[in-house]
C-alpha cells in the first residue's frame, strides 16, 4: 500500500511542477509551452489524484487556486515588514526638491560609498492598483495581504491564489526559510471594460475605475468570483533574510532594485518592462514627461511614476519616516479635467428598473476624446454634489477611461436655480419609484415599464443572444411605443400588416425582418439562454450554465433542489447564484419561459444539431480575421465551437488556426510571423 502511495505522491509532484511550470510560461512569460488539451488532462490528472488522496494536496499546487467554500470574513493580518506607502510629488520641481534634500542627508550619513555625490535613479511606472504583500516560506507562497494601514492587513491569501501571475512555489531550487515579496494587484483595461458592459447589461452600478474595481474584487469573500474577474499582478520589491545565499550560480543576491526586479523575473514574478535606470534628474524627467504622453496606450491604469534610489546601502542609510521610505517618491501625473455647462439631467431606465442619472453638457475633449455625458450613478451620489440646473461643473475621467463629475464651481451658480432630484415616479411609465433595501440603487418596479420592454428587447436582440439582423433599437421604440410588443413573445406574433403600418417598412424588408425572427427560434441553448437577461449572466456565464444544465426544466429543478449545484460552477459563486435562483422564482418570468416554450423554443440543448464530429476540433484555438464569403463572423464562431473548437480575439503562439477571409488585417501578418497556420474559408469548412 505504501509503495503504491509513494507512487502516487510522486506522479502528484511531477504534476504540479508540470502545470505550475505551465503556468508561469502563459501567464508571465506570455510563451505558452504546451496545448490547451494537455495541460487540462495533467490538470484533470492531478483532480483525481487529490480527490482519491486528499493528503497529497499541497499549499502549491494548481487546484489551489480557486477556494471550494466561500470566506466568512477575512482575519487580520500583521506584516513582519511594515509596508510603507510613498510620499507624493506633483510635478518636476518637487521632484528636485526631495532629490537635493536626500543627497545632503546621504552627505551626513558619513558613509564612504563610490556613488553618493550623485546617487543612480531607478524610474518605474505607477501602477494603479492595490498593494499586496506576499510572504513565501521554503518556496511556498503561504500568505497573502493588503497594506491595510501599514501594520496590520486583511489575510485574503485565498484570493491571492486565484491571481495566474503570482507564483504558488518560487522558481528556486534553494529558497531561503522566508522571502516578503510586495508589489501591485491591478484589474486591466479589457477586464475592467468587459466587466462595466456586463453590470450595465444586469441593471448594476458601474464600477468607478479599474483601481476600485480590483480593490472591490480582492475583498470578495467567494474566491470564485475573484478568479472570473482574472486580477493581475506585477511584483516591484522583496526583501530577503540578511544571512542567505543563493547557491543556485544562476541566481545572485540584489545589492539594488534594478537587479531585485531582475531577481524577482527569475523567480517566477510578472515585473512591469517600462522600468529603467537613470543617471540624474535630466533623464527622469524625460521618462515622466515620456509616460505622460504614452500611458493611454498601455493595457493598465497608471497615474504617475515611483522614483527609487538604486543602490540598497543607500536605501538602508537613508531609512524611513513612520509612513513612507526616505529612498523613494511617487511623482503623479495631474488627472486631466475641465469645466463646463451643465445643459440638462437626464434619468435612464435600464432593462431591470434601475434609475440612473445622467448628466449631459457641453461637450469637451478629455484624454483624448470627445466627452459630453457622464453617468451620476444614483440618488446618493447626485445628492453629495448639490448639483443644480445650469450649473458649471468639473469632469475628469476616472482610471483615464469613464467620465466623472468631480465637483461643482459653486461661485458661478445662477442665481435661484433649482436642485437637482431623483424624481419621486418613474420618467418612463410614471409609477413610483422604490429604492431596494440595502441596496442605492433606486428602481421601477412595474413590468410594463415601456423603457424595461425596450431594454430587454435589445438585449434579447442583441449579437450574443438571437442577432436578429434589421432589429434596432429604432425600431424595437415603434413597436413598443405603437402597443404591437409587450414582452420578447410578442415579437414573434408580429404580423406583416403591422409592421407595414411603421415608418420606413416595405413589403420586402417586413418579410426579410419576420424570416429573421422566425430563424431565431433555432439559436444554440446558451444563446437562449443569455437572452433571458439573468442577473449576472452574460455570454460566458450562459455558455458555463449550458454546458452544466442541458434545459431551462434541469436548471429551475436544481434552483430549487440543489443549488449548490449552480454555485459549484467555475467563476460562479453565492451572489450569482442567488441572482438566478430569484429570477427562476419571479412569475412573470415564469410566464415568459411557458411563453416561449409555446411558440417553438427548446431552452434546451439541441442533440439534433450536433454532429458525429462535434469534438473533432476539441481543443483547437482559432482567430477570424477579414470577411468571409458565405459566413458571417458569428457564423463560423458557432460552426467552430460546436465542434469543440475556441474562437479568440487576439493572435498568439497559441493559436492553432487563423482563418483568413478579404482584406485582413495586422493579424495575418502576426500569424506569419508567429508560425500559425493560415486557412481560408473552405479550408475551415473542410476541417468541420
Amino acid at each position: 500500500m505504501n509503495s503504491k502511495f509513494n507512487k502516487y505522491s510522486a506522479r502528484a509532484k511531477e504534476l504540479r511542477s508540470l502545470l505550475n511550470q505551465a503556468n508561469h510560461s502563459y501567464y508571465v512569460l506570455n510563451f505558452p509551452e504546451i496545448e490547451d488539451s494537455i495541460y487540462d488532462q495533467l490538470y484533470r490528472e492531478l483532480i483525481e489524484l487529490e480527490k482519491a488522496n486528499p493528503s497529497l494536496i499541497t499549499y502549491d499546487s494548481p487546484s489551489q487556486r480557486v477556494g471550494g467554500i466561500p470566506s466568512k470574513g477575512f482575519k487580520s493580518i500583521n506584516h513582519n515588514i511594515p509596508l510603507l506607502s510613498l510620499d507624493n510629488a506633483f510635478n518636476i520641481d518637487e521632484l528636485k526638491t526631495w532629490y537635493l534634500k536626500i543627497k545632503k542627508l546621504i552627505d551626513s550619513g558619513k558613509k564612504n560609498i563610490k556613488e553618493n555625490k550623485n546617487p543612480e535613479l531607478i524610474c518605474e511606472l505607477k501602477i494603479d492598483g492595490n498593494a499586496i504583500s506576499l510572504r513565501y516560506e521554503n518556496g511556498i507562497l503561504t500568505k497573502g495581504a493588503t497594506r491595510g494601514d501599514g501594520n496590520t492587513g486583511e489575510d485574503i491569501t485565498t484570493n491571492i491564489r486565484t491571481i495566474p501571475t503570482i507564483p504558488l512555489r518560487l522558481l528556486l531550487n534553494d529558497p531561503p526559510p522566508w522571502i516578503e515579496i510586495r508589489g501591485e494587484a491591478f484589474m486591466p483595461n479589457e477586464i475592467f471594460n468587459k466587466l462595466n458592459i456586463e453590470r450595465k447589461k444586469n441593471g448594476q452600478p458601474l464600477f468607478a475605475n479599474p483601481r476600485n474595481s480590483c480593490a472591490g474584487t480582492l475583498r470578495q469573500l467567494d474566491s470564485k468570483i475573484v478568479a472570473s474577474r482574472k486580477l493581475d499582478f506585477f511584483a516591484y520589491s522583496l526583501y530577503l533574510p540578511h544571512d542567505w545565499e543563493p547557491k543556485d550560480y544562476n541566481f545572485k543576491k540584489p545589492i539594488s532594485q534594478s537587479e531585485a526586479l531582475e531577481f524577482l523575473k527569475n523567480i517566477g514574478f510578472k515585473v512591469n518592462n517600462t522600468s529603467e535606470k537613470k543617471k540624474d534628474l535630466n533623464e527622469t524627467n524625460n521618462f515622466y514627461k515620456y509616460w505622460e504622453i504614452k500611458k493611454n496606450s498601455l493595457e493598465y491604469a497608471t497615474d504617475g511614476i515611483v522614483v527609487k534610489i538604486d543602490n540598497f546601502e543607500i536605501q538602508k542609510i537613508l531609512g524611513s519616516t513612520n509612513k513612507a521610505p526616505r529612498w523613494a517618491i511617487a511623482v503623479k501625473y495631474p488627472a486631466e479635467k475641465k469645466a463646463t455647462k451643465l445643459k440638462k439631467l437626464i434619468f435612464q431606465v435600464g432593462r431591470t428598473g434601475a434609475v440612473t442619472p445622467v448628466a449631459e453638457f457641453e461637450s469637451i475633449e478629455l484624454a483624448g476624446t470627445t466627452v459630453n455625458r457622464a453617468t451620476l450613478h444614483n440618488a446618493k451620489r447626485l445628492a453629495l454634489l448639490d448639483l443644480h440646473y445650469g450649473d458649471t461643473i468639473v469632469v475628469r475621467k476616472a482610471g483615464e477611461i469613464i467620465p466623472e463629475v468631480t465637483e461643482v464651481m459653486k461661485e458661478f451658480r445662477v442665481i435661484d436655480s433649482s436642485l437637482v432630484q431623483l424624481p419621486s415616479h418613474c420618467p418612463e411609465c410614471n409609477s413610483q419609484l422604490v429604492q431596494e433595501p440595502n441596496e442605492a440603487i433606486t428602481k421601477c418596479i412595474n413590468t410594463e415599464c415601456p423603457a424595461k420592454i425596450k431594454g430587454l428587447l435589445l438585449h434579447w436582440v442583441s449579437k450574443g443572444s438571437m442577432n436578429i439582423e434589421g432589429l434596432g433599437e429604432k425600431i424595437i421604440n415603434q413597436l413598443v411605443n405603437v402597443g404591437y410588443v409587450k414582452s420578447i413573445a410578442d415579437l414573434y406574433k408580429l404580423e406583416l400588416s403591422s409592421l407595414l403600418n411603421l415608418e420606413r417598412f416595405g413589403e420586402k424588408s417586413a418579410n426579410n425582418l419576420l424570416r429573421e425572427i422566425n430563424e431565431s427560434k433555432k439559436k444554440n441553448w446558451h444563446k437562449q439562454l443569455y437572452g433571458l437577461g439573468m442577473p449576472h449572466v452574460g455570454e460566458a456565464n450562459a455558455k458555463s450554465l449550458s454546458k452544466n444544465f442541458k434545459s431551462i426544466e434541469e436548471l429551475i429543478t436544481t434552483s430549487k433542489e440543489a443549488p449548490q449545484n449552480i454555485s459549484n460552477i467555475y467563476g460562479f459563486g453565492r451572489e450569482i447564484t442567488d441572482g438566478i435562483i430569484k429570477w427562476l422564482d419571479n412569475s412573470n418570468n415564469q410566464n415568459l419561459i411557458k411563453e416561449l416554450k409555446s411558440i417553438g423554443f427548446s431552452l434546451k440543448e439541441n442533440l439534433k444539431s450536433k454532429s458525429n464530429n462535434s469534438n473533432i476540433l476539441n481543443g483547437k484555438s482559432f482567430v477570424l480575421t477579414g470577411t468571409l464569403n458565405s459566413l458571417t463572423r458569428d457564423e463560423a464562431k458557432e460552426m467552430i465551437e460546436n465542434a469543440g473548437g475556441s474562437v479568440s480575439s487576439s493572435i498568439s503562439k497559441k493559436t492553432n488556426f487563423l482563418v483568413s477571409g478579404e482584406k485582413a488585417g495586422s493579424k495575418l501578418k502576426k500569424a506569419q510571423e508567429l508560425g500559425v497556420k493560415i486557412i481560408n474559408e473552405n479550408e475551415l469548412k473542410l476541417l468541420l
